[in-house]
């Protein structure tokens, strides 16, 4: 009994740490990392649009892989988009992030919800609909894009 409940002091203890260590990080430190983020979608997204728009040829195992390299980074990057970034340069954000958080909030589980649907057309081996869902991927990353990042 004992040793359950140090297990659960340690485990609070470790969440209340990432939290603090997660407020504490710098600013540019959050731009830094969702740009990463956002550059690792652009590289695991990027052949599959090719694939989809028939620029490179289909193949399903690289679909595989990156569609689900995809679900997982399209939950990533939203955390980092705290209030005090919004005045870093070159961080490529627009202020209606920070201005209407709901709509953006909304775009981002757009994403994480077309995201997913990829994955698991891509595990359905069913070509049509991985291409489908390809331009649904698409679709959700440039309307975020079109509201909430400065045109590049």
């Amino acid at each position: 009994m004992k040793r359950s409940a140090t297990a659960v002091v340690v485990a609070l203890a470790l969440g209340v740490g990432a939290g603090a260590a997660m407020a504490q990080a710098k600013p540019e430190q959050l731009v830094k990392q969702r740009q990463s983020v956002m550059t690792l979608q652009g590289k695991y997204f990027g052949p599959m649009a090719a694939m989809a728009q028939g620029k490179a040829p289909y193949n399903a195992d690289i679909v595989k892989r990156n569609a689900a390299f995809l679900d997982n980074l399209s939950l990533m990057p939203w955390d980092t988009f705290d209030p005090s970034t919004k005045d870093v340069k070159n961080s490529g954000a627009l202020p209606a992030i920070y201005e209407q958080p709901g709509k953006f909030k909304e775009a981002a589980s757009r994403l994480e919800n077309e995201s997913h649907k990829l994955y698991t057309a891509a595990q359905s081996g069913d070509e049509a609909a991985v291409k489908a869902q390809i331009g649904a991927v698409g679709k959700s990353c440039g309307a975020c894009h079109e509201s909430f990042r400065q045109k590049q």
